[in-house]
């Protein structure tokens, strides 16, 4: 129908420029996408997924999974009395070097295979075909349980803080039990499994929340806290930057080396964006990005959260130790906010620790997928309310679990870095890659994590007891042994069946899929410049 007035002709134009270039961004989109389609028809397997996660929403899941001033809150027990504030600040950066050489040993991996299978898939594809199925059996199995052990330890510590702000709250008058404290967990638990069952559209737009509130927590603590904090509370910078102290009764050089823990605790997880592979746009580069940023970030927050910490929190580590409130850095809000405004960034911890439980449920869903993974979302639910039961056993027994997340983790990275290196295979590095440093920096990573594994078995002091002894090579080696067992069982073991990873395109609908996926593509460019000519 012809406009009675020519000014509707300006705008019209400029509609039809404005729509050919929505038409174009949505065709390199789409161009994108059939790409990422065919690198995985490549690596075996057919897109089930939507890719709904951009490259910030993939960082998101790694930085929320790390859950930074949380974490850090959770392991002040190890680094305050094992170093106090020299360990805090100097020994976060040590050890954030030694993370990030295992983060880039990773991300070359994820870019020239990214798949939700990640590590599993990397080792037998990259190791000899006489120990392949072996190898990627235990790493199947030590990943997953990291996984699961993973939420586990989220949700116990959420719980434990909701506890914490409860006695703020009632200015210590609390006092709490391991069933109410179990009865919260399980609560969180199961609210994480209805909310990763709603789909993967809903979770990826939270990232962007959750990376906004825990970035926002940071700075509370590296800004206002220094404000706040009154003056009997705050320390020279010589105490701040160079005090030791050493309350367990180890060596100090040795205590120093426990007190690396804390890093290693905090900045963890960020494996979780390479399960998150089939979900990504562009993933041969927003992987292995989101890897190496998440480390890089976490490494700075962390390193000025800690500072700030140490020049605020006093010089009575025993005090902020023994607190009856049960958190060191609740505590130390608590002497540098007051009451009311210790709980109201309290609170906002335990939101960013929930937040972390959401994706790690999220990202354990995806490590033990096959078909359903709405099943595997309640399936590893179970199995972590599971694993919270042993806290009625005792205190350690819960403990070791934690600690397990991290000794299994380092277990299935391990083995796909070494095999990379130790068997002749077809390796063809992806578009992310350190070229001639590969080796040096994976040589560093692989043996940083078998030196810290073997430290994460020693007791928390040298004079311990049957009830006070570090439990988690019995928990790790029991949860082996069974993996093993499974492996080489008479008649039903994976021995007699277990092939590795399964592809689901049939090998005559392989080639077909990937030329499919190539048709998209070339239709995509044939539609970009119609588009743009109109």
């Amino acid at each position: 129908m012809a406009t009675p007035h020519r000014w509707f002709e300006r705008p019209r134009q400029l509609g039809w420029k404005a729509t050919a270039i929505m038409a174009f961004a949505s065709s390199e989109s789409h161009s994108e996408h059939t790409t990422d389609e065919a690198i995985l028809a490549r690596l075996g397997y057919k897109q089930e997924f939507r890719r709904a996660f951009t490259p910030l929403e993939v960082f998101g899941v790694a930085f929320s999974i790390v859950g930074l001033l949380p974490s850090i809150a959770s392991v002040l027990f190890n680094a305050m009395p094992n170093g106090g504030p020299l360990a805090m600040v100097w020994g976060w950066l040590v050890a954030s070097a030694f993370i990030m050489c295992i983060g880039l040993a990773m991300a070359e991996l994820a870019s020239a295979a990214p798949t939700s299978g990640g590590l599993y898939y990397w080792t037998h594809s990259l190791a000899s075909p006489r120990c392949r199925n072996f190898l990627s059996w235990i790493v199947g199995y030590a990943n997953t349980i990291t996984s699961i052990a993973a939420l586990a330890s989220v949700d116990w510590a959420c719980a434990i803080q909701i506890t914490a702000a409860v006695s703020i709250a009632s200015n210590q008058i609390y006092m709490t039990t391991n069933g109410q404290i179990y009865g919260i967990f399980a609560a969180l638990v199961l609210s994480h499994a209805v909310l990763v069952s709603l789909g993967t559209r809903v979770l990826a737009r939270l990232q962007r929340l959750y990376i906004l509130l825990n970035v926002c927590l940071c700075f509370v603590v590296i800004i206002a806290l220094p404000i706040a904090t009154p003056s009997e509370y705050r320390n020279s910078a010589s105490y701040a930057l160079g005090g030791f102290t050493n309350l367990e009764g180890w060596p100090s050089g040795f205590a120093f080396i426990l007190s690396l823990l804390a890093p290693l605790y905090t900045i963890g997880g960020y494996d979780s964006s390479v399960h998150m592979s089939e979900e990504a746009s562009n993933a041969t580069t927003a992987i292995p990005w989101a890897i190496v940023g998440s480390i890089a970030v976490s490494a700075a927050l962390g390193w000025g959260i800690n500072v700030s910490l140490t020049f605020c929190m006093g010089t009575d580590l025993e005090g902020i130790l023994s607190s009856p409130i049960g958190q060191p850095m609740a505590q130390i809000f608590y002497n540098s906010f007051g009451q009311k405004g210790a709980l109201a960034i309290w609170s906002l911890v335990i939101v960013a620790q929930y937040m972390m439980g959401s994706s790690c449920l999220l990202v354990g869903s995806r490590q033990t997928y096959t078909r359903t993974p709405v099943r595997t979302v309640w399936l590893d639910a179970s199995l972590a309310l599971a694993i919270g039961l042993l806290a009625f056993a005792s205190t350690q027994a819960i403990n070791a679990v934690f600690t397990l997340a991290v000794t299994s983790s380092y277990i299935s990275y391990i083995i796909p870095i070494v095999t990379r290196f130790a068997f002749k295979n077809d390796f063809k590095p992806g578009p992310f890659n350190l070229g001639k440093f590969s080796f040096p920096v994976a040589a560093i990573a692989v043996s940083w994590m078998i030196f810290m594994n073997i430290v994460f078995f020693f007791p928390a002091t040298p004079q311990t007891t049957v009830q006070e002894m570090n439990y988690t090579v019995v928990v790790l080696g029991g949860f082996m042994s069974l993996a093993i067992f499974w492996y080489y069982c008479p008649i039903y073991g994976g021995v007699h069946w277990f092939n590795g990873p399964v592809s689901n395109l049939a090998s005559a609908d392989k080639g077909q899929d990937e030329d499919s996926a190539s048709e998209k593509m070339e239709k995509g460019r044939d539609a970009d410049i119609i588009v743009v000519d109109v």
